[in-house]
Order: structure tokens, then sequence, then C-alpha cells
């Protein structure tokens, strides 16, 4: 029987090599004389893939007190007619105008994929942080009808059946509630075969963003959606679980570990702590999924990083086309922040060394990158190139950009 289905198969491939030329010069002889005007199938690509979103503001509320969420509607004026189909859990790249120069930054979109077919719109909430370069502008600029741009959807944070099984564990903290948001929402309005046990740490009640929301939602479809809310300093009031997302909590609320994947979304020190929280449980690294890791904030605390490049000041040659800039950098910013100082801001996206949107050569110089962000394909690292995003000058550089702004 086996060896029949073998015979037949490779008759069918020979057959169709055979036919393969005849067939195509049957083609280019009944084709139209005049050529096409325009290709249905790359204005497709354009559609779903777009380079830039242009979108305006319709809407902010508050959260909590220290998240407020941004509704993004197509902003017709500015050629978008309507938005790209995405996955739950992947993010959209702003760009951000910061006097001269412009910065991009990253944010999940917390709507679901019927949000933007259906509705027409995107959500992200933004957490306020203390001394934020990008927060604070946003908090501060963007009003109803206060026009943005953003990349297409990106990330690689989404369930994908082929490599991830229907049995999710989400762990998340502060604002990396947002992509579960849509994966909950996606999960509940499209009656999703998989279950997703979903447990937001954070800090104090108050903190708890979509509370109310994430209620609702687990109760319309109480068998395929679980959220526990652990309180890190819960308070007098608090009845639920507190502490940490520990190996204990995460057994005591998701159940058995085999079979199941793990989502993970949050600060970095919430990283950290479950880095040896979840070795505990003794899981596969394979089934383990994390959010890109962010933009380190000091390099210089992480192991390896040399202790003489400390508080130093580093000259950077950038390649671009026939043009070479000299860019002053520090040691303690990455070479994408030393680049968009200098104006001359190169393309990026994920700011984490996920993407490799930013990819560049170093011909010259060193750079540390920390573990956690280094993206990179063996390739690249064989033969030089660097995610300038997540890598940190410790000399002085010359380095090609590869794509211009």
């Amino acid at each position: 029987m086996n060896k029949t289905i073998k015979i037949k198969g490779d008759l069918t491939d020979w057959s169709a090599l055979f036919d393969l030329m005849p067939n195509r010069k049957k083609r280019m002889r009944n084709a139209q004389p005049v050529a096409l005007t325009s290709d249905p199938v790359r204005e497709l690509v354009r559609n779903i893939h777009p380079e830039v979103i242009n979108l305006v503001i319709d809407s902010v509320r508050d959260e909590t007190a220290s998240a407020k969420t941004f509704r993004l509607t197509p902003d017709i004026d500015e050629g978008t007619s309507a938005l790209p189909i995405f996955r739950a859990g992947q993010y959209l790249s702003f760009k951000l105008p910061v006097g001269e120069e412009t910065v991009t930054r990253p944010y999940s979109i917390a709507s679901s994929p019927l949000d933007a077919f259906e509705r027409g719109f995107f959500e992200i909430t933004v957490r306020k942080k203390e001394g934020g370069f990008a927060t604070g502008r946003i908090w501060n600029n963007w009003k109803a009808g206060v026009k943005v741009a953003a990349s297409g959807p990106c990330g690689f944070f989404y369930h994908d059946s082929i490599r991830d099984s229907s049995e999710i564990v989400g762990l998340g903290g502060g604002c990396g509630v947002t992509p579960f948001r849509s994966m909950i929402s996606d999960i509940v309005e499209n009656r999703l075969d998989l279950r997703l046990t979903f447990l937001y740490g954070v800090r104090k009640p108050d903190d708890i963003i979509y509370h109310d929301e994430l209620r609702k939602l687990e109760a319309k479809a109480p068998e395929k959606i679980k959220v526990v809310f652990v309180c890190s300093e819960p308070g007098e009031s608090w009845t639920g679980p507190s502490g940490f997302l520990s190996a204990d909590v995460i057994r005591e609320h998701a159940g058995g570990m085999e079979g199941k994947t793990f989502f993970v979304c949050g600060p970095q020190e919430m990283y950290r702590f479950l880095d040896a929280e979840l070795e505990k449980l003794n899981l596969p690294r394979r089934l383990i999924r994390r959010e890109a890791f962010g933009e380190v904030t000091d390099p210089a605390a992480f192991p390896g990083y040399p202790a003489a490049a400390v508080g130093k000041s580093f000259t950077i040659s950038a390649e671009i086309g026939d043009e070479l800039f000299e860019v002053p950098a520090n040691s303690a910013e990455s070479v994408l922040v030393a680049f968009e100082r200098a104006k001359l801001s190169p393309p990026s996206q994920c700011r984490s060394g996920e993407c490799g949107f930013c990819r560049a050569l170093l011909l010259e110089g060193d750079v540390f990158i920390t573990p956690e962000n280094d993206g990179r394909r063996l390739a690249d690292k064989k033969f030089g190139y660097i995610h300038p995003c997540a890598s940190y000058p410790v000399s002085d550089m010359k380095v090609r950009i590869l794509r211009g702004a």
C-alpha cells in the first residue's frame, strides 16, 4: 500500500515537471497584449502589511491613576482607509516627533482583531512611567483629534496552533496585561478552541487595569477563560491571592503543567523573577513565549559588561550610503538612541533586539549586548551584524546602516 502511494506520487511529480514548459508557453500565447496597469497582488500585500498606518485619536479614557487607553481610528485624510488585520498579541511601533527628531516606541494592541476588522479601531494602553521619555509626551500631547503614525502590526507574541498547545497560561504584570486583553477578547468573540488561564500580578488593588472588563469576559466564557489577580501589596480589604507570581501560585491556580504553553509579558524585573520560578516548574524552554524584553536602561548592571566602559563616551562613525556621520555616544544608551540624538533616525520597531528592523553591520569596535535582547540569527553573529536598539557602545565604533530612514 505504501509503495503504491509512493509510485503514484512520483509519477505525479514527474508529470508536473514535464508539463511545466508546455503550460508556460500556452499561458504566454494566451496572455493579453496590453500590460496590466495595476498589480492586485502587490496592492493586497500593502493593505495587509502596510509600512505606515496613519491614525487619528478618537478618544482617551483613564484606566487607573497611571494608565490611559487611547482609541485610534484610520486617518482617511492621510490615506489610511481601513486598518490591517493582526494576530492578538502583536504590537504597533509608533513614530513620535520629538523636536526635529523622530523616535519609535512599540505598544501592544490591547483591542481585539475583530475591533480592527469590523469596528474600525485599535486601542493601546500606556502607563505613565516616572522619567519616561515617551510616555510623558504621549500623556501630555495625545488628545482626541491628534494625528499619529504607526507601523503595521509586528511581533511574534501570539498563539500559533502549529507551535503552541490549546491550553495557555498567561503571566502578566503592570501594562503587560495589554496583549492578554486582546487574546482573551479574541478567544471569547470568535469562540476559539483555546483555554487561557491568566495570572495578572499587580502591586496594589487600584493598579489593576481592565479589572471589570476582564471579569465580564471571563463570565461570558468561563469554560475558556480564567482570570486570577495576584496582589503583592494587598491591604486589609483584599480577598484574592497575594504575593508574587511564584511557582507555587502558578501551580495553585493553573493546575498541572503538562501540555501547556506559557506566555509572559510584563516589566523586566518580572521577567528576571519568573526565569527562576518557571525553572522550578521544569518546563521545556519551547513551551515558554516571552514578549520582547524592552529597552535596557542600565546595561552596566548585567553580568559581563566591561567595567572600563561605565560612564564613558565614545564616537560612532556611521555609514549611510556614500555619506559618513560622526555620532557621539554614551555607553549607557543604545547605538540606536545615539543615532536618534544625531537626527539620523534609522528604521526601528521593537527596540528590544527582536525584529531586526534596525539591523546594521559593525565594521570596527565593540558593543555589549544582553543575552535577553540578543535576537540575532547565528549567521548575523558570525558575520558581525548587530541590532543597534539592543547594542551598547563600549569603544569607538564604525557601523554601516543598511537602510535609510
